[in-house]
């Protein structure tokens, strides 16, 4: 699926430290000054998902050799150029920034939480909260743009007694303004089904759900510091999530191999890389699941909107899967593990036969019957 989450945040946070990790390259220039990263830098990561290598385990089992491939669904990650104030006027970078946001379907936005003289911070020294005001202040003012160009057109519309919708356009676009005037985001905004769509026709940068990275300094692992702390408050407050990392530490954990990054956590008192967390925290930031595919040729996950029918699904997999729908078998992962695999789970009643209407769920494994 073309869906993507954008890296933003002031200059020299860490975003192209954090994309690099993520990625798993140098993509990205990180250096210490404003505007290093200038276009932005793509790159389509594996969603980390543990299901799938037990989902191996157990074709191979069954079929008693190891599947031929085995493919993890992924997800697009933008670094996008540094934001400063006066954006939305076209200050800095303001406008790519801001166009390059319009792009993506959901924000990673990442906030210095770590004290460094030699990096260079745009507003003088690290204060997270407020370079998160800076940064919204900046979309809400673009939002508040974009929505005063379609005004005046909309009220025209609506003075005429037969365009009701116009009408209840207009009566949104007036909700939305006020709110964003107050300084608030409308992802905050209580708004209907309908009120939603009227509004993702102009694209706004602020209703955009959010994921919050702290990046803290590696002496603040394992438990974070002030200025992280401070984020975490905030985004509980929001109803956001937040995420506490070291994007240093996590470039650095992306060039070890498995032994030696477990050594490298052990040193920190970490579980686990951060990064897989961001992933599966993204991935879901965006309204995603899984459901896989699994047979002695691949075992596979594929990626969905939460909500999709099960003719939708399969038309992810190939079209022609889509229009000859005829029904879809389906396990639950818990059954497709509990009961060995495809086997067991129907011997054991728990394979399930699923018409149209069936909205695949998070975790499903799936057969497709489909007529060519």
């Amino acid at each position: 699926m073309a869906l993507a989450c954008g890296i933003v945040g002031l200059p020299n946070v860490g975003k192209s430290t954090l994309f690099n990790a993520l990625s798993g390259t140098a993509l990205a220039a990180a250096a210490n000054y404003p505007f290093c990263t200038i276009e932005p830098n793509r790159a389509i990561v594996p969603v980390p998902d543990p299901r799938l290598h037990t989902l191996a385990s157990l074709v191979a089992a069954q079929h008693k050799q190891p599947p031929e491939k085995i493919t993890p669904t992924t997800l697009t990650i933008v670094d996008i150029a540094g934001l400063v104030r006066g954006a939305h006027a076209g200050q800095g970078l303001g406008n790519q920034f801001l166009a390059h946001i319009r792009e993506v379907q959901a924000i990673l936005h990442v906030l210095r939480c770590f004290e460094d003289p030699d990096v260079v911070h745009v507003e003088g020294g690290p204060d997270p909260l407020r370079d998160r005001d800076i940064v919204d202040t900046e979309l809400q003012l673009k939002d508040l743009e974009t929505i005063d160009k379609v005004l005046p057109r909309v009220e025209r519309e609506a003075k005429l007694a037969a365009h009701t919708e116009a009408a209840f356009r207009l009566a949104v676009l007036q909700k939305a303004r006020g709110h964003l005037s107050a300084g608030q985001n409308l992802r905050a905004l209580a708004l209907s089904e309908e009120e939603k769509a009227v509004l993702a026709e102009l694209h706004l940068l602020t209703l955009k759900p959010v994921l919050y990275v702290a990046n803290i300094d590696e002496g603040s692992l394992p438990g974070g510091n002030a200025l992280s702390q401070a984020v975490q408050r905030h985004a509980a407050a929001e109803g956001a999530e937040c995420l506490v990392l070291s994007a240093a530490l996590e470039a650095q954990l992306a060039t070890l191999s498995p032994q030696e990054q477990e050594e490298f956590l052990q040193l920190y008192g970490l579980e686990e890389p951060a990064l897989p967390q961001l992933i599966r925290k993204a991935y879901q930031l965006l309204g995603l699941i899984t459901f896989f595919t699994a047979g002695p040729k691949e075992v596979r996950a594929w990626t969905i909107r939460r909500g999709t029918k099960a003719p939708q699904a399969a038309g992810r997999i190939h079209s022609d899967m889509e229009r000859g729908f005829i029904r879809a078998e389906v396990m639950g992962w818990e059954d497709y593990v509990r009961y060995g695999g495809e086997e067991g789970a129907r011997a054991a009643g728990r394979l399930r036969l699923e018409g149209r209407d069936y909205e695949i769920q998070e975790g499903d494994v799936v057969y497709f019957r489909f007529a060519v």
